[in-house]
């Protein structure tokens, strides 16, 4: 989609050239009600009589500045909710007439993610038509997508989902898969990885559960670290909702659901978090917010305009402004927003600082740093036990693509090493003048890691 071709102009020293905005046109009305959305509850943060749909003047403003303020080639829009589709195939009918109008020679891409329950022919129609990328919520097998999303009247909402997935698979729809991991999903990894693969899912993305629980914020509980360490994880659950992840549940998730990928996925199957691994490890860290040292680059719209620091972050404390009333990019620039990307790096704990697989976690979400350390330094990922235990055992095989990577061969070499060592992903990293975990009888230095 595009109009006549202009050069986009250079940013200024300073400038931040380019950001994401996640758009909820729809604000978080839905017509699901799964147990574990902590979006529903922002009906709280309007009136009464507030109509929770993006108007025509405001949803103006917002392409033209998304575009007009982004001093790149490409902008991508993301539309969620919510329920996005809840507003209508005409809604983002105007949505394309709009991008049209204000392209300015940029190439513009929109990806729109949904519960799949409203899709039908019309929508795919229009969805394939102009290129939308459609992220698709399921959790897993219908037994296990059913535990927490369910519809109104608390029905389960898989015949639904998949029933849409048909339909987006009739008319050839692109789409990828988000996967919330949950208290029940994360015991049944090779279930769920297995399902999304048999779906036609050639991109997957993890999304962690971890939800406060609210008697456990109002009384500030913290974690009594001289309790034995099984102890100390009853504690740290009674922390979170009932549906939350347990740490080490979800390190064991990631670990089969790696396994399996490793030996025999790389390259055709993508899973978003090995993928932003690797870029980790090559040194590419900024690929996605939650593992990059620093954020506020990502930012989320409400339907009337109102724009704050992260989709995390939606609290009176975090808005930032009115679309109506300033514009994107000095909100995205303002010295509040800046500071709030900066804090991320800043407020790491000193056990983090020092931890030896910090440049692939960056103490992950601050959202999720409520535990302490076992120094008593506040700032601790509730998720720590869970990432140190998959980075470090996915270490010597992203060590060994990491070089393949850098020789210009393609990771997927990987699989075959590992089939015929399936021990190679519990060791140590290969050294340069030892042998090569391929068989070859070569050092490593003259072979894989050449």
């Amino acid at each position: 989609m595009s109009s006549t071709k202009t050069s986009p102009t250079r940013p200024t020293p300073g400038e931040i050239p380019a950001f994401h905005v996640m758009t909820k046109p729809v604000g978080p009305i839905c017509n699901l009600n799964c147990t574990y959305c902590f979006y529903l509850e922002k009906e709280k943060l309007f009136g009464e009589t507030e109509q929770f749909r993006m108007s025509d003047e405001v949803l103006e403003a917002y392409i033209r500045q998304y575009i007009e303020q982004q001093t790149v080639p490409e902008v991508s829009f993301a539309w969620q909710g919510g329920e996005p589709t809840l507003l209508g195939v005409d809604f983002f009918k105007k949505v394309i007439l709009l991008q049209k109008k204000y392209a300015g020679g940029k190439r513009i891409t929109n990806a729109i993610q949904t519960n799949g329950t409203l899709l039908n022919d019309e929508w795919c129609e229009f969805l394939v038509q102009h290129d939308f990328l459609v992220g698709l919520s399921i959790d897993g097998p219908p037994e296990l997508h059913d535990a927490y999303r369910v519809d109104k009247r608390d029905r389960p909402s898989s015949e639904a989902v998949l029933r849409g997935l048909e339909f987006l698979k009739k008319h050839k729809v692109e789409f990828n898969t988000l996967t919330v991991v949950n208290r029940k999903n994360s015991k049944h990894a090779a279930r769920v990885y297995r399902f999304l693969k048999e779906i036609g899912s050639g991109y997957i993305q993890f999304i962690p559960l971890v939800e406060r629980d609210a008697d456990a914020v109002a009384k500030n509980l913290g974690l009594d670290l001289s309790l034995p360490p099984d102890l100390q994880r009853v504690e740290r659950n009674r922390m979170v909702t009932e549906w939350s992840l347990i740490p080490e549940d979800y390190g064991e998730f990631l670990v089969n659901v790696y396994n399996d990928w490793v030996r025999n996925d790389v390259g055709k199957t993508f899973v978003q978090f090995f993928d932003v691994a690797l870029g980790n490890w090559m040194g590419m860290s900024g690929a996605l917010c939650v593992f990059s040292p620093t954020c506020g680059t990502a930012m989320a719209l409400e339907h009337n305009g109102d724009l704050y620091s992260c989709d995390h972050y939606v609290y009176p404390k975090y808005k930032l402004g009115n679309i109506l009333n300033q514009s994107i990019k000095q909100m995205v620039e303002s010295p509040e927003q800046r500071k709030f990307g900066r804090d991320k790096q800043d407020s790491l704990p000193k056990f983090c600082r020092q931890c030896s697989v910090r440049f692939a976690c960056h103490g992950e979400c601050p959202k999720h740093r409520f535990m302490k350390t076992p120094d008593g330094e506040p700032g601790l990922n509730y998720l720590c036990p869970a990432y140190k235990r998959i980075f470090n055992h996915m270490k010597p095989t992203m060590e060994i693509m990491t070089q393949l990577l850098r020789a210009g061969r393609p990771a997927s070499e990987i699989m075959p090493m590992v089939a015929q060592r399936p021990n190679l992903a519990s060791m140590k990293p290969p050294k340069r003048n030892g042998p090569c975990p391929c068989g070859s009888g070569k050092k490593f230095k003259d072979c894989c890691g050449h």
